[in-house]
């Protein structure tokens, strides 16, 4: 199981989906169709294989519609899901349970998607001691939870926001004139507390930033000779990171070159949406 979020930060992203699916008329559907007092039985279960994750932000789309909604849930994020099995049973009234419908799915149908891409990556590279980690290519205002869906699916942390840790890119390096130039401004800026990693995307630039003192190195859409000659010039002075044109097809042979750490955007910002359904009994 994964920890969970500061219960107000999921709450505001909950309010937030709510308000836009109810706008200044709620759910008019529910409210034309279904009588005030009328109860209800369903289930939510999953109709695919995968991983699920953004139980506790479904969980308060029901609570922020009607609090009487008892929600019952037989998985927790990071658990593996089969095509038929029930997530969740829900009771209580019919009216709530349908408002809040649309968007506790939306929750655990993006989060879901996002832990079962995340799995087929970490397990492509199992065995080879790298590890697979996020970026922050997210979903403006989901960062949170798209990055809580990743640790579902077993992947690493990298750095949540600009404020984390300092990582030199290349439009810094041009700027400041150079790989050394910029992890040394960085260094007397911030301290020996902050990590500072810096990318650079040739292989004669990586000397420049193990003797600047750079934490860690990403190597940015490195050819796979490239990677084992960086993973030897190294010799374990530094994390070396691979980022770029990394897939499902290439991110083993990536692996094994005997780099550290691979970050793939694609977990969060392609990955497709888990298909579960909510449906009476």
């Amino acid at each position: 199981m994964t920890p969970p979020l500061p219960t107000g930060l999921v709450a505001d992203m909950v309010a937030r989906a709510l308000a836009e699916d109810l706008g200044g008329r709620g759910d008019v559907t529910s409210i034309a169709t279904i009588p005030a007092d009328a109860r209800g039985s369903f289930v939510i279960a999953s109709r695919e294989e995968g991983v699920l994750a953004g139980v506790q932000a479904a969980a308060e789309a029901f609570r922020q519609v009607d609090p009487d909604i008892a929600v019952e849930w037989k998985l927790g994020d990071g658990q593996e899901l089969h095509a038929g099995v029930t997530v969740a049973t829900i009771e209580g009234p019919a009216r709530g349970i349908l408002t809040a419908e649309r968007t506790a799915l939306n929750f655990l149908g993006r989060m879901s998607g996002i832990a079962t891409l995340t799995r087929a990556y970490a397990a492509a590279i199992a065995g080879t001691g790298a590890v697979i980690a996020h970026t922050r290519k997210t979903t403006p205002g989901l960062r949170a939870l798209e990055l809580q869906a990743v640790r579902a699916g077993g992947g690493a942390a990298h750095r949540f926001g600009l404020d984390d840790a300092v990582l030199i890119k290349d439009n810094h390096v041009a700027v400041c004139g150079g790989v050394a130039q910029a992890v040394e401004r960085a260094r007397r800026h911030v301290g020996h507390m902050t990590k500072i990693a810096v990318e650079i995307d040739r292989l004669d630039q990586l000397e420049a930033a193990l003797s600047a003192g750079a934490e860690s190195v990403l190597l940015d859409n490195f050819p796979l000779d490239d990677l084992r000659e960086a993973v030897r010039a190294a010799r374990g002075r530094t994390v070396l990171e691979v980022s770029g044109g990394v897939g499902l097809d290439t991110v083993r042979a990536i692996a094994e070159t005997g780099v550290d750490v691979i970050s793939v955007g694609a977990i969060t910002h392609s990955a497709p949406n888990f298909d579960l359904g909510l449906d009476a009994v």
